[in-house]
C-alpha cells in the first residue's frame, strides 16, 4: 500500500540571517514566508540596511574574531532562534566548520558540511573535484611558471589572475602577455594580504601567500547563473537558469530567467549533475560560461549560499525562503516553491534607507 505524505505549511520558527549587509530583499522574502508570531533576525558586524528591514538585529564581532561562534550561539538562545542562514562566504565557512556545535544547541545551520564548502571556497580544489564529476572548468594554475609551461598565451588567449579563496571582484585582473602576468600576479597577492581574504588564505595555506593566487585561461562566451537547489539533506530538487546581461562588483545586475530552449536544457542537466554529485544542502549559486569554441558549459565559480542572482529567481516564482522554513520543521515544501512560473527580464534597483533623522 502506498503511503501518503501530507504536504503542509511550516509552523512558527525564528530565524537568523548572518552577514546580511545590504540584502534587504532576502530579509523581506523570509518575513513574507514566515508564520505570524515568528521573527526574522539579521546580524552584521556593523549597522547595515538589512538590519533595518529585519524584525530584530544583532551586532556581532567580526567573523574571524575569537568568540564569534559562541556569540552567535548565545544570541540564538536568547531569542529562541532555531535556524541560522549565512549570506557571506567567510560566514559560510565558519558556520560549516562549527555545524555540530549549532546542532547540539538545537539550532539548524542551513549550510553544507565543511568538506563541501571547502570545494566552493578554494578555486583550485574546485577545479580538481569537479573534474572527477566530469564537469569542465577553465584551465587553473597555481603559478605563472605552470601556466606558461602549459601553453600560456598561445592562440592569443588572455589569462585571469584572481585570489584562490576570493569572492566578488576583489583582486581580479586580466593579463594579455607574460610581463603583465607576472606583475599582476604580485598585485593580486598583495590584494589578498590587504583585505579580509587573508584570513581564509592564512588558515588554508599556512602563511597566506604560498598558493593564495590562481591563474585561469580566459574563455569567451555567454555567462549564466544557476540556483542549484537541494533540500537540507542533500537531495537535488531543481535548477533555475539565469542568462546574465550585466554585472556589478561580481554580482548579477541584469538577467533573464529562462524557461526553455537548448541552453536551458544543457544547464539544467549540469545543475542536476552538480546537485547529485556534490549533495550540498540548500541553495548553491553557480557561475557558468558556455564556451563559444566548443559549445560546452564550464563552471567558473560556486557559492554554497544564496547568491546575488537569487532575486531574479524569486521574481520568476521560486520561493526558497518558504522551502527553507518548511525543511527546518521537517515538512515537505509545496512543489510550487521550485517552479519558475514566468520568464522574466529583470534589473536590480538601488534605494536609500534612513536610519534616523538628526
Amino acid at each position: 500500500m502506498t503511503q501518503l505524505v501530507k504536504i503542509c505549511y511550516h509552523s512558527a520558527m525564528n530565524i537568523l540571517l548572518t552577514s546580511a549587509g545590504r540584502r534587504t530583499y532576502l530579509v523581506r522574502y523570509f518575513k513574507e514566508a514566515q508564520k505570524e508570531g515568528s521573527l526574522v533576525f539579521a546580524s552584521n558586524s556593523g549597522m547595515s540596511p538589512a538590519l533595518c528591514e529585519a524584525d530584530g538585529h544583532i551586532l556581532t564581532p567580526l567573523i574571524y574574531e575569537d568568540g564569534y561562534v559562541d556569540f552567535l550561539i548565545d544570541a540564538c538562545r536568547k531569542r529562541d532562534i532555531r535556524m541560522i542562514i549565512p549570506l557571506f562566504d567567510l560566514d559560510v565557512w565558519m558556520l560549516s566548520k562549527n555545524r555540530d556545535r549549532f546542532m547540539s544547541e538545537g539550532i539548524l545551520p542551513a549550510v553544507s558540511e565543511s568538506s563541501l564548502t571547502a570545494i566552493c571556497e578554494d578555486k583550485a580544489l574546485m577545479a580538481k573535484e569537479l573534474g572527477k564529476l566530469g564537469v569542465r572548468t577553465p584551465g587553473t594554475f597555481l603559478s605563472s611558471e605552470d601556466f606558461l609551461s602549459s601553453g600560456g598565451f598561445e592562440g592569443g588567449k588572455a589569462a585571469y589572475i584572481k585570489p584562490r579563496f576570493g569572492m566578488g571582484s576583489i583582486g581580479l585582473f586580466r593579463a594579455e602577455n607574460e610581463e603583465e602576468l607576472k606583475a599582476l600576479f604580485g598585485l593580486c597577492r598583495r590584494s589578498v594580504e590587504r583585505t579580509y581574504l587573508r584570513y581564509e588564505a592564512e588558515e588554508k595555506t599556512g602563511d597566506g601567500e604560498t598558493g593564495s593566487v590562481i591563474i585561469q585561461r580566459e574563455l569567451k562566451g555567454q555567462e549564466y547563473g544557476l540556483d542549484i537547489i537541494n533540500d537540507l539533506k542533500g537531495n537535488h530538487v531543481a535548477t533555475v537558469v539565469r542568462k546574465k546581461l550585466a554585472m556589478r562588483s561580481g554580482e548579477t545586475d541584469e538577467a533573464l530567467v529562462l524557461t526553455g530552449g537548448q541552453e536551458h536544457r544543457i544547464l539544467c542537466e549540469l545543475g542536476r549533475r552538480l546537485g547529485e554529485g556534490l549533495s550540498h544542502y540548500g541553495n548553491m549559486d553557480v557561475d557558468v560560461i558556455i564556451n563559444e569554441e566548443d559549445g560546452c558549459p564550464y563552471v567558473l565559480d560556486m557559492n554554497a549560499r544564496f547568491g546575488g542572482g537569487y532575486p531574479f529567481s524569486h521574481a520568476a516564482g521560486i520561493n526558497l525562503p518558504l522551502a527553507y522554513l518548511c525543511w527546518g520543521e521537517g515538512i515537505i515544501p509545496p512543489a510550487d516553491c521550485f517552479k519558475v512560473k514566468r520568464s522574466i527580464h529583470g534589473y536590480k534597483d538601488m534605494d536609500i534607507r534612513i536610519y534616523e533623522e538628526l
